[in-house]
């Protein structure tokens, strides 16, 4: 198990530039001719009501802190005082270059009696060990912190500061997550939320069974058979 003191992020480029998706309402009409309102949520709002969006370019570090603490420990936090503390308590120059670093949400965890570090570790010992984990992945050449936030059925949900809560394949992730570091909470176990269904409503499993015609059945019938018949 090997010991982890801190990551950069080198250049990050994760868009925030895209505006935060709004509700709307729209008219369902029944058989009777009575109008119903309703509140329809986007698939892009409903990937940002569990993950906390960042704000800045370079802010993926404090929104994935924000995230971990709010939504997997139950610690309300929302990402403008981790951004602001993290910034404050680090090098000023080195952020602007790089980013945020683990060892810069280690001290600001560390600053409210989380105890965290980051281990090499399979991503299966999340699983094992009902832990939510912060982990650092490349995806289209640029590095960026998410939450892990489950994994189930050869699929690992994240929170992306950047995209919302998403499921990604299990082997397309491993290939994205190149230094296999988890950078977990281990003091605090029994406040760790880890596969909770709320997050995975934004990914569920695809209803296969719904695509099979089983109307011909019903009027299918099992003949009996004899003990040796078989």
């Amino acid at each position: 198990m090997k010991h982890f003191a801190a990551v950069s992020m080198a250049s990050l480029a994760c868009a925030v530039s895209c505006p935060a998706a709004h509700a709307d309402e729209m008219t369902v009409v029944d058989p009777a001719g009575a109008g119903y309102a309703m509140r329809v949520t986007s698939l892009k709002e409903a990937r940002f009501k569990r993950t906390v969006r960042q704000q800045y370019d370079f802010s993926c570090g404090s929104a994935a802190v924000a995230t971990l603490l709010t939504y997997q420990y139950n610690y309300p936090m929302n990402e403008e005082i981790a951004f602001a503390q993290m910034w404050g308590n680090g090098n000023q120059e080195k952020i602007r270059r790089q980013g945020f670093s683990l060892l810069d949400i280690r001290r600001f965890l560390e600053a409210r009696g989380f105890v965290a570090d980051g281990y090499e570790l399979p991503l299966q010992t999340l699983a094992n060990t009902n832990t939510p984990a912060i982990v650092l992945i490349t995806e289209n050449g640029y590095h960026h912190f998410v939450v892990v936030k489950g994994l189930r059925n050869g699929r690992v949900l994240i929170g992306d500061p950047a995209t919302g809560t998403r499921p990604i394949p299990q082997a397309s992730f491993e290939q994205k997550w190149e230094d296999h570091v988890l950078f977990v909470i281990h003091n605090k176990p029994e406040l760790a939320v880890f596969n909770d269904p709320r997050d995975w409503r934004v990914a569920p499993s695809a209803p296969l069974y719904t695509g099979i015609n089983r109307d011909g059945l019903y009027n299918v019938t099992v003949p009996k058979h004899g003990p040796s018949d078989f």
